[in-house]
C-alpha cells in the first residue's frame, strides 16, 4: 500500500510537470509550488513559478504524504477485485479525488481552483489506475527465495 502510493505519486507528479508546459504553456514548477503552498502559504504558488530547492523539497514531502494517504483507502477497497476491476475502480477513484481536491478543498486552498483542467483530471485518473495496478503487482509478488534465516535454494538443473 505504501509503495503503490509512492509509485502513483511519482507518475502523477511526472505527468503534471511534463504536460503542464507541453499542453498548457505553464511552468513545470507550477504544480510543485501549488503543492508546497499547502504548507508554506499561497504566496509560494503565485507567479512566476520558478525552481526553488526548499520549495520543491517541501512539495515532495507533502505530495508523497498525500499520495500515500490517498492510496490507502483505494488499496483497501480494491483488495479483492480483479486487476481490470481494480484498475477501473482506481480510475474512477481518481475522478472522485480530482473533484475533492479541486472543488471541495478549494475552500481551504483557493489557489487550486486555477489548476482545474483536463490535464489535472487526467493525472488524477492515472494516479488512481496506477495505485490499483501497482498495488496488485506488489501485493501478489511471490516471496523472495532468500530472507532472514532462510537458506538459499539450490539451483535447479
Amino acid at each position: 500500500m505504501l509503495w503503490s502510493g509512492i509509485v502513483a505519486g511519482a507518475v502523477f507528479l511526472i505527468l503534471e510537470m511534463l504536460l503542464v508546459p507541453l499542453l498548457a504553456g505553464g511552468s513545470p514548477w507550477g504544480p510543485p509550488r501549488m503543492i508546497a503552498a499547502i504548507v508554506l502559504g499561497p504566496e509560494v504558488a503565485a507567479p512566476p513559478a520558478t525552481f526553488g530547492l526548499g520549495v520543491y523539497l517541501i512539495a515532495l514531502a507533502v505530495h508523497f504524504a498525500l499520495s500515500i494517504a490517498f492510496a490507502a483507502p483505494l488499496a483497501y477497497a480494491m483488495r479483492n477485485m480483479s486487476l481490470a476491476g481494480g484498475s477501473l475502480f482506481g480510475a474512477l477513484y481518481g475522478v472522485a479525488l480530482y473533484i475533492l481536491n479541486f472543488y471541495a478543498f478549494t475552500a481551504l486552498f483557493p489557489w487550486f481552483a486555477s489548476a482545474r483542467s483536463p490535464i489535472t483530471l487526467f493525472a488524477h485518473v492515472v494516479f488512481g489506475a496506477v495505485v490499483a495496478l501497482s498495488y496488485r503487482s506488489l501485493a501478489h509478488r511471490p516471496p523472495a527465495d532468500v530472507g532472514m534465516g532462510a537458506r538459499p535454494r539450490a539451483p535447479m538443473i
